[in-house]
């Protein structure tokens, strides 16, 4: 079933919302999901948002290229809808992003005109919890010209067997060391509508268990695509494995497709790969 909207939500009701109905979920790989899709056609792009996102993630800015990472932006508010509902089974505190692939069919502008499209695609056993799979497609006079899958996992008890292998590939060669300020939460947040309390504030992050606020795992990827470049046509994985206390000192390190953040000890916070498309 499509739900066709008028407006894209606003995300503090649905955080709120979120927050309330998180302690009555009971999360599990084969419990019930919502199969509503999410249609918001008209979608058109706040220029100065987007310069801000921009100068936040250290993409170019001034000409009329949509940063590959933006569409999540667009597509935040519906999937917050999604799994903010009281049918989502999932509970929203606490929820993780634990990854996300992007394939991008063809350039955008930030000039155009778009529909957004947002479904939960299923729910999937992890080694400490389930996984729900978000699925966000945007649409152009042409077709789709972009869509991602993002991973969201609660942490529960669960018997789930890692089924992935263990091998680690060997460090990539640095590229460059970033400075990563304490604020970098709080102007994220700005752009991107993600004011997610984890991010913003010493205090504010302490009542979710971390010392210091955390920088956001879309800042993260967008930093370092921002930095690696992509072609027109491709597909982007990127795993977020650690967060990043802020402010930190990261390294960022490619080769090849290959990218990757890492802190301290050589703790990889984000680990990620650029495949070029041919069709």
């Amino acid at each position: 079933m499509s739900l066709v909207l008028t407006s894209a939500p606003s995300l503090p009701p649905l955080l709120a919302r979120g927050a309330l109905l998180s302690p009555f979920k009971r999360p599990a790989a084969d419990a019930e999901f919502p199969r509503t899709r999410l249609v918001l056609p008209g979608v058109g792009v706040d220029l100065a948002r987007l310069a801000a996102y921009e100068r936040v993630c250290g993409f170019a800015t001034g000409d009329d290229a949509l940063p590959i990472t933006y569409p999540h932006v667009l597509g935040f508010p519906l999937a917050m809808r999604l799994m903010s509902a009281r049918e989502f089974p999932l509970p929203l505190l606490g929820l993780v992003h634990t990854s996300i692939e992007i394939t991008r069919h063809a350039a955008m502008t930030a000039t155009g005109e778009y529909e957004l499209t947002v479904h939960v695609d299923g729910l999937v056993p992890h080694r400490r919890g389930t996984e729900a799979v978000v699925v966000t497609e945007m649409r152009a006079r042409e077709g789709v010209v972009w869509e991602s899958r993002s991973r969201y996992l609660a942490r529960h008890r669960t018997n789930a067997v890692d089924g992935r292998t263990s091998t680690v590939p060997e460090p990539l060669p640095q590229v460059a060391e970033w400075r990563i300020a304490g604020d970098v939460g709080r102007r994220y947040g700005a752009a991107s509508g993600d004011r997610n309390p984890i991010h913003l504030h010493p205090l504010t992050a302490r009542l979710f268990g971390f010392p210091r606020a955390i920088a956001h795992g879309m800042w993260t990827v967008a930093r370092c695509l921002a930095a690696h470049g992509t072609p027109e046509k491709v597909l982007v994985r990127a795993e977020f494995r650690a967060p990043v206390l802020l402010p930190g000192t990261v390294t960022y390190a490619a080769e090849g497709g290959r990218f990757e953040l890492r802190g301290g000890e050589g703790r990889v916070h984000l680990a990620g790969e650029v495949y070029p498309l041919t069709s």
